[in-house]
């Protein structure tokens, strides 16, 4: 991945690309490893602030959001914030299975009339970030729950119905 390529992180619901955050990581992992969280999230902020707008207002949730990418990338535990609404995620390089898995999930959330975030993930290396060997591959909540296969609407119906209990 180039230095300047983006990373997509969650700040506040919303999805945000920040530009260099893997170089950043990878040469804060070492020397930052068993800081103080508000002392990673400034100095993250402090490094990439030069390629990305951080608006002083947001400045708290974006160090938030990004000591909890730190964390992911150092492979230590963090706490899932609970969002509003489901998050989907569709897996896949856009093939005819992938995009036919999309227009399912949509489908069935207007069926269920279901407040949802669905995003299309096609770029190969935020794949293998999640950590998904095969596609196209179905995420709820963070949680993979389907690879490797066009799930039958039936089946992704009982996902986000077991996903909505869950969130309560």
């Amino acid at each position: 991945m180039p230095e300047d390529s983006i990373q997509q992180i969650r700040i506040n619901n919303s999805l945000i690309g920040i530009v260099g955050l893997k170089k950043v990581m990878e040469n804060m992992a070492g020397p930052f490893a068993d800081r103080p969280d508000d002392e990673i999230g400034e100095e993250i902020i402090r490094r990439i602030e030069a390629s990305n707008y951080i608006p002083q207002k947001a400045r708290p949730l974006y160090a938030r959001a990004l000591v909890q990418e730190f964390r992911k990338h150092l492979g230590q535990p963090v706490e899932e914030g609970s969002g509003e609404g489901l998050r989907i995620a569709v897996l896949g390089p856009g093939c005819a299975r992938c995009s036919r898995m999309e227009i399912d999930v949509r489908e069935v959330l207007a069926e269920m009339k279901l407040p949802a975030e669905l995003i299309h993930v096609s770029d190969i290396h935020e794949i293998a970030r999640s950590g998904v060997m095969g596609v196209p591959a179905l995420m709820i909540n963070g949680r993979v729950v389907c690879v490797g296969q066009t799930p039958h609407r039936i089946k992704i119906r009982e996902w986000l119905k077991e996903a909505t209990t869950s969130e309560r």
